[in-house]
C-alpha cells in the first residue's frame, strides 16, 4: 500500500516515517524525552495516521512509542540525578533559584511529584524536562518510574488512538486540543502555587 498523504504540519515527517517507520517513531520519541528538541508528539500522530491507512501496525506503534517515552525520561532522570543538583547550586542564582528555594521545591516535588510527572507528559516543555526535574529533586526512582509509565501510557494511548481513528482530520483535532493546553498549564500552575504557599505558611507557623 502506498504511503497516505499526511495532513498539515505532519507532512514534513512523511519522508522520515516512510523510510524508517517504527525506528523513526522510537528514536524521535526517545530523544525528545530527555530534552533534545525533536517532534516526538508530532511523529506519534503521523505514525497513527499511517497505521490507520494500513501502512504500520497500530499496536506496534503504541508499544514502541511507550517504551521509547519511558526510556527517554529515565535517561533524563539519570542526567538530573547525576549533575542536576550541582548545576542548580552553581548557576541557579542567575535565574533566582537560590539553594533555599530549591530545597523548598525539592520537598514539594517529593510529596506531589507523582501527579506532576503524569500530567507533564501532556504539556509541551514539561514533557521534555520531566525526567531531569525529577532526578534533580531526588524523587525516588521507582516512584518516578511508576508515574512516568502511567503518563506515557495515557499520552501514547490518546494520540495514537485519535490519529488512527481520525486519519486526515487529526490536524484539526490536534489544533483544537492544543487550544485548551494553556488552560491546563495555568490550572497546574495555580495548583502548584497553592501547594507552595501552603507549605511556606506551615513552615512559618512551625517556627
Amino acid at each position: 500500500m502506498s504511503s497516505p498523504p499526511l495532513p498539515g504540519p505532519l507532512a514534513h515527517l512523511e519522508p522520515l516515517l516512510g523510510h524508517y517507520g517504527y525506528w523513526a517513531v522510537g528514536a524521535v520519541v526517545f530523544v525528545e524525552d530527555f530534552g533534545v528538541p525533536a517532534p516526538g508528539e508530532t511523529i506519534l500522530l503521523a505514525a497513527g495516521v499511517y497505521a490507520g491507512a494500513g501502512r504500520l501496525n497500530v499496536v506496534a506503534v503504541a508499544l514502541i512509542a511507550f517504551a521509547a517515552a519511558v526510556a527517554g525520561d529515565n535517561v533524563g532522570y539519570l542526567i538530573g540525578r547525576a549533575g542536576g543538583r550541582a548545576l542548580v547550586h552553581r548557576w541557579g542564582r542567575y535565574v533566582f533559584l537560590t539553594p533555599k528555594r530549591f530545597e523548598a521545591a525539592e520537598g514539594f516535588f517529593t510529596r506531589h511529584g507523582g501527579k506532576i510527572v503524569t500530567v507533564a507528559r501532556f504539556v509541551e516543555g514539561l514533557r521534555q524536562a520531566n525526567g531531569i526535574i525529577a532526578g534533580t529533586t531526588s524523587m525516588h526512582w521507582r516512584r518516578f518510574l511508576a508515574f512516568n509509565a502511567l503518563g506515557a501510557a495515557l499520552w501514547v494511548g490518546l494520540w495514537t488512538t485519535l490519529a488512527y481513528l481520525a486519519g486526515s482530520h487529526i490536524t484539526a483535532i490536534y489544533d483544537e486540543i492544543r487550544r485548551y493546553q494553556l488552560y491546563v498549564v495555568l490550572a497546574v500552575a495555580v495548583v502548584i502555587a497553592g501547594f507552595v504557599v501552603r507549605h511556606l505558611v506551615r513552615r512559618r507557623r512551625a517556627r
